[in-house]
């Protein structure tokens, strides 16, 4: 027999004067391979159509649908009802503008991160169209390609303990972003150029190291191991300047 699902959802609108923040319950009976997603979609066709969140792909790799999903930040799409109680609480993303219910700003957010980050490949070489591709090592590629894996969903940023603190704290994505522009060989900065972004209390100083961005995190990037790179490099550039000094 098919339990009954409860559903506390969260409900504001902060574009109408009116509206107060609030949760209302909804009642809905389990499917097989129900996820939150599909039971989001069933309340709002069949019983408040005015309900907001977001979507897009359905497979995990758009990030669109994070919310806060019995307190832990997590992928709607991913999220099967049967892994939890009968009793599911939805709640939007912290850290970001709330547009409204469930439907949070977390673009505003990222674009502003990969600006003061400098997420593109920074080189003074010219782009020639009719020229053969770099070429790269393939394991190097790897490197690289498991760290671009994010999907910028957000919910490294609104389960970082420092982040719901401090809003100019760069977060795992940004300082996962600067590890991989460091190891692209194309990218021409130096090391000194990127410690002068992240080497603050608003990047890697800025940490406590609860764990949370990466236990949450839908891709699993290895985001704590990524600091760690980062710190160690920052921690062996500050060495040799001290022995070039000496």
């Amino acid at each position: 027999m098919a339990r009954k699902l409860t559903f506390d959802i969260f409900r504001y609108n902060p574009q109408d004067s009116q509206s107060k923040p609030h949760t209302d319950t909804f009642h809905l009976d389990e499917t097989d391979s129900m996820t939150i997603y599909i039971a989001l979609n069933k309340i709002r066709e069949e019983q408040d159509p005015s309900l907001q969140f977001d979507f897009c792909c359905r497979a995990g790799i758009c990030g669109a649908c994070a919310m806060v999903i019995n307190g832990r930040p997590g992928l709607a799409c991913k999220t099967l009802a049967k892994e939890l109680p009968d009793h599911i609480t939805l709640m939007p993303l912290p850290v970001f503008k709330l547009v409204g219910d469930l439907s949070v700003d977390t673009g505003t957010w990222f674009r502003a991160m990969n600006e003061k980050v400098g997420s593109w490949i920074h080189t003074d070489k010219t782009f020639d169209p009719t020229a053969l591709e770099e070429r790269m090592d393939n394991d190097r590629a790897e490197e690289i390609y498991e760290l671009e894996r994010c999907v910028e969903c957000g919910c490294c940023v609104a389960s970082c303990g420092t982040a719901n603190m401090h809003e100019d704290f760069l977060g795992a994505a940004a300082l996962n972003r600067i590890a991989r522009f460091m190891l692209d060989p194309r990218d021409e900065r130096k090391n000194k150029e990127y410690f002068e972004v992240i080497g603050t209390d608003e990047g890697i100083f800025g940490c406590m190291g609860l764990l949370a961005c990466e236990d949450v995190c839908p891709k699993e990037l290895p985001l704590q191991d990524q600091l760690g790179v980062l710190r160690r490099k920052m921690g062996w550039t500050a060495v040799k300047k001290l022995f070039r000094r000496g």
